[in-house]
């Protein structure tokens, strides 16, 4: 049974109304409006970066640091270098305007191997590592209140995980209205918890609490790896900082509004965090940060008692808001791969009932889960910063060569190319700088996984074998019939 019989007897089973429902929503969801002024740029950003990093880096980024002042000094930094990234992502995003992402930057610079080493390690890597971290959050900040005291046991934190990407992968499969409305109430949520925590380090400032920033760099432990490593888990917190690449089509006048957003919106998150960092340390010492399990949940408890309960609460709903962040947006990259013929056919496709990247959403809620059974955050935020900053490097790198050898190409933003010269050495430090001084296996692995990529581009890209596209042709109409799926219409973007 092919695509073709599958969509006739849809149109059969569902009758005329339903056939005709596809066929006036589909483009709909696939024809972008330009929608999105410079404030909601702005808001994208925030509410995209603001997640679950702010909750959980803090301690990591003290761990390797040792003192107060070089771990603000950090958070300042990231701040400094993800606007520097998202200013190249800016100029590439209005040079070729094209989704994915990454994806048509290193398709368009390098070919298409590096651009399906990226879909293969974002696919398998990065992006189902990054909602495993976020919901082992979730499920730190959701347990701690039952367990006061001690720490939860592991078995509860990652059973409570595991239910949280099983729940907002039924949400995000079932309905993108759904997944809007549950994002729009989750991130009212997170600026909520946000400036609460900034609200109160201020007052506590004022009132003198200033003890713990006295001989700030005393302790400190400075050495190449050390900050490395800080600045993957300050990073980390950063991340999203390219989200506005994905919708550059939807905004109005995106080459003033683009920067604009960019200029505005990272400052203003990275003030932020020094603020919650600086509220932490009003009434923590480093040695109590350290020690927290649940640095937010351990402030509210010295701060807003007998109302303590309310940090957990919204900490919880910050970090299940970015997690439906990530799973919102699964699909694009993968659509767009798959559109290519650089993954498998059936994770481009969408549902007919509910017009959902379904596939492509279980797909990512699988992996995740399968993230959770081994790992603890830091571990998977080193792995996951390690894989994506090797990518962000390559493609800022891309901006580099596109300069000279696609010269042709219109440039409505044009940055001094001094700043993806600055970023890509970053990268190169970031990448090379923990293997180099503190080796471990997990970067060995990492770098492995991502290299036999290869062996499935030449198997099924390349040489594009009989036997493995057959496979694939079964896999496909099995999927397509269980899930009730089929290709999107072509739309030209």
């Amino acid at each position: 049974m092919g695509e073709g019989t599958l969509r006739k007897r849809k149109g059969e089973d569902n009758g005329k109304e339903d056939g005709q429902s596809i066929q006036s929503q589909e483009p709909q969801t696939m024809n972008l409006q330009k929608e999105v002024g410079l404030i909601s740029g702005i808001c994208m950003i925030v509410g995209t970066i603001i997640g679950s990093g702010i909750f959980v880096s803090p301690k990591s980024v003290l761990a390797n640091v040792g003192a107060v002042g070089p771990c603000l000094t950090i958070w300042a930094a990231c701040g400094i270098l993800a606007t520097l990234g998202a200013l190249c992502f800016a100029e590439l995003g209005t040079m070729i305007t094209k989704s994915g992402g990454e994806y048509p930057y290193l398709m368009e610079a390098f070919g298409p191997i590096p651009a399906f080493l990226f879909s293969w390690t974002s696919l398998f890597v990065t992006k189902p590592s990054s909602f495993a971290i976020i919901c082992l959050t979730f499920a730190e900040y959701a347990s701690a209140p039952f367990y006061p005291g001690c720490d939860p046991p592991q078995a509860v934190i990652k059973c409570l995980a595991a239910a949280a990407i099983v729940v907002i992968t039924i949400v995000n499969s079932l309905s993108v209205k759904l997944g809007s409305y549950l994002q729009n109430f989750l991130t009212a949520a997170k600026m909520i918890i946000v400036t609460i925590i900034i609200v109160s380090g201020i007052v506590l400032l004022a009132q003198g609490k200033t003890e713990n920033f006295k001989d700030s760099f005393k302790d400190s432990k400075i050495s190449v790896s050390s900050i490395s490593l800080a600045f993957y888990n300050g990073l980390w917190a950063y991340d999203g900082w390219n989200q506005l690449n994905y919708i550059t089509e939807e905004l109005k006048n995106p080459y003033r509004n683009l920067p604009l957003s960019i200029i505005i919106g990272i400052p203003l998150v990275t003030v932020c965090y020094v603020l919650i960092n600086i509220a932490y340390f009003t009434v923590m010492t480093s040695t109590e940060l350290l020690q927290s399990q649940a640095v937010a949940v351990t402030f509210g408890d010295r701060v807003l008692y007998p109302a303590s309960w309310i940090v957990p609460l919204f900490v919880a709903f910050s970090t299940i808001g970015s997690a439906n962040g990530t799973c919102f947006t699964a699909g694009r990259l993968v659509y767009v791969a798959g559109r290519e013929g650089h993954m498998l056919k059936v994770l481009s496709y969408i549902s007919v009932r509910r017009l959902t990247p379904a596939p492509a959403i279980i797909f990512y809620g699988a992996i995740a889960i399968i993230y959770i059974i081994p790992g603890d955050i830091d571990t998977l935020i080193n792995y996951f910063s390690f894989a994506v900053w090797m990518f962000y490097g390559l493609t800022i790198l891309a901006l580099i060569v596109m300069r000279f050898t696609r010269k042709e190409l219109r440039r409505p933003i044009r940055i001094p190319i001094v700043i993806p010269v600055i970023v890509t050495l970053v990268s190169i430090l970031l990448v090379l700088a923990p293997i180099i001084s503190a080796p471990e296996l997990a970067y060995l692995y990492c770098v492995l996984f991502i290299l036999s990529g290869l062996i499935f581009y030449v198997l099924f890209v390349h040489f594009k074998f009989s036997w493995p596209q057959k496979i694939s042709k079964s896999l496909t109409m099995h999927l397509q019939m269980l899930l009730e799926v089929v290709p999107a219409e072509e739309v030209t973007e």
